[in-house]
């Protein structure tokens, strides 16, 4: 009889774990660009005075998509918030956030329609300030022009691209570039 018991919980268990509809939540750092974006832009939706209704909170979000960069524009791919995105799931975070529902739930749920969205981790930022550019790869030097908005025309070695950032260096991270020149 307590076999039986035993058997009996393992299977409801089991049968939480396998049920679809059961969910899950995010581990700590799980699902980051997504709840990090989509938290900064709840708050800009407060900040802003829009109304939180379905239709203004995704042309807004389709606005904010429009200037993301990096990981955060390829969330926008994912959710459909960009020009060129093949599906459109964006209502599942705009009719959500009509409600007020957490963007840590919302995330949560987007999981599940497509695993992708909360394998996106921001890139781990350098601090220029004290970095050896020349122990970096060339890669990595052309991120840091890229994340500028600024490109590298006609470098060809990686002494080139160092040349270039230190010359951008004071425009772009000046407080790195005061620390650089007292080291």
């Amino acid at each position: 009889r307590a076999e039986m018991l035993c058997v009996g919980g393992l299977s409801v268990a089991l049968a939480l774990t396998l049920l679809p509809g059961v969910a899950k939540a995010l581990k700590e750092g799980e699902c980051e660009v997504c709840v990090t974006f989509l938290g900064r832009f709840s708050e800009s939706l407060k900040d802003n005075n829009v109304n939180f209704n379905s239709a203004d909170i995704e042309k807004a979000l389709t606005k904010s998509c429009t200037d993301a960069k990096g990981k955060e524009n390829r969330f926008c791919y994912y959710i459909g918030a960009t020009s060129d995105a093949a599906t459109k799931i964006i209502n599942e975070v705009s009719k959500p956030l009509s409600y007020h529902v957490p963007v840590e739930k919302i995330c949560e749920k987007l999981k599940k329609k497509d695993g992708q969205i909360c394998e996106l981790k921001y890139d781990k930022q350098l601090d220029l300030s004290t970095v050896d550019l020349k122990k970096l790869k060339v890669k990595d030097l052309k991120k840091i022009l890229e994340d500028w908005d600024e490109s590298c025309k006609g470098c060809a070695e990686k002494s080139d691209f160092i040349r270039k950032i230190t010359e951008l260096m004071p425009q772009y991270a000046p407080a790195a570039a005061k620390a650089r020149t007292e080291l």
